[in-house]
């Protein structure tokens, strides 16, 4: 009797011992679980910062910071909304196109406005495998859990952030907090691009030449100029532009500036980028080229452009027999050295001042 009550002691002190293990260990494995997010977490913002100083568009930024997260964080989908002015525009998402209508109008669903308002992450799960995500028609099966979190810059609203799985209650073990720090990181992210997204958003096409405008340069431009450590970038005016404005019309100053750049245009090579900077100036930039490359080229380049004839264009109908009338341009170009990281605002405004300043009689090769 004394060996059974002994043994049942026994027996009790070691599950009382096992049970104080086994909650240490699942403590500790907690404490492991939550260090290993909050070093993602920290993992996540130095790739989003090496993203954000990556040559790239904006968009595929994005797409980058999108595919990381769920990388990073184990997610099967996530979106990226944001409000561009007009209208809600996905800028990333992994998932299929057919669901794009849906993904970009979660804001529209009352399940998800007083998250918007509140400014407060929206977390939803089915209950049985049966069921389906409000926002979810014909895609019954895709996801059966997500989160949602409204971006805010400014105490404006933007769009938002939604991550998707494909099991109910997915997400009950991820940390909202570190989330919460990782949408804060997309806000800064987001707000940190804008100016890249407005320089490449506000590029047009010249009416007269058909060519890019100088906005070019400051975005797209530039992505392919810090490719390489080192460019030339020669600017040009049309030095007699005023003179035929004056003397004959601006009809014929327009048809001056098209044949030039049409000129200028049909002997650059593919690589090069030829853009309208103002009025009666143009750059060209030659991506990784060295300055005696550039010279012979724009040796040449000034020959040609000099040789061409422009015709006065008159608004009188002029008898078919009468002798047309042709001027020729008078080009000035300056040039100067670019290097990898600096600002293309800066050396253009040099170049734009030297032009400036230079008499109007003047066209010539010169070095800045």
């Amino acid at each position: 009797m004394l060996i059974t009550v002994i043994s049942i002691a026994l027996l009790s002190c070691a599950i009382i011992v096992l049970v104080v293990y086994n909650f240490i260990v699942r403590k500790r494995i907690k404490t492991l679980a939550d260090t290993n997010q909050k070093i993602n977490s920290l993992n996540v913002l130095q790739d989003f910062m090496n993203i954000v100083g990556s040559d790239n568009t904006v968009d595929y930024k994005l797409q980058q910071i999108n595919e990381k997260l769920r990388e990073k964080f184990d997610i099967k989908y996530s979106t990226i909304v944001i409000y561009n002015g007009a209208e809600y525009e996905i800028k990333a998402t992994n998932v299929e196109e057919r669901h794009w209508q849906t993904m970009k109008s979660l804001q529209d669903l009352s399940i998800f406005k007083e998250s918007i308002v509140r400014a407060t992450p929206k977390y939803i799960t089915v209950e049985r495998d049966t069921e389906s995500l409000p926002y979810q028609t014909e895609e019954i099966g895709r996801a059966k859990s997500a989160i949602f979190f409204p971006l805010y810059i400014d105490n404006v609203y933007i769009g938002y952030w939604i991550i998707e799985s494909g099991v109910k209650h997915g997400f009950d073990q991820l940390n909202l907090s570190l989330l919460e720090i990782v949408k804060n990181n997309i806000i800064v992210v987001v707000k940190t691009i804008s100016y890249q997204t407005t320089m490449e958003s506000i590029v047009r096409k010249d009416l007269f030449t058909g060519i890019n405008s100088a906005e070019f340069l400051y975005g797209e431009g530039k992505l392919k100029l810090d490719k390489f450590i080192s460019s030339q970038i020669c600017m040009f005016k049309i030095a007699n532009l005023e003179e035929v404005n004056n003397t004959y019309n601006r009809h014929t100053g327009n048809n001056m500036v098209v044949t030039v750049s049409r000129i200028v245009r049909d002997t650059l090579l593919p690589e090069h980028i030829f853009v309208r900077y103002m009025g009666p100036k143009f750059v060209i930039v030659f991506i990784g080229e060295k300055q005696d490359e550039v010279t012979r080229f724009i040796q040449k380049l000034k020959v040609n452009v000099e040789s061409a004839d422009v015709e006065v264009i008159s608004k009188k109908k002029k008898p078919e027999d009468e002798e047309k009338i042709f001027v020729k341009p008078r080009i000035n170009f300056v040039i100067s050295t670019y290097y990898k990281g600096t600002g293309v605002e800066r050396i253009s405004k040099k170049l734009e001042q030297y032009l400036d300043m230079a008499s109007e009689t003047e066209n010539d090769i010169n070095y800045l």
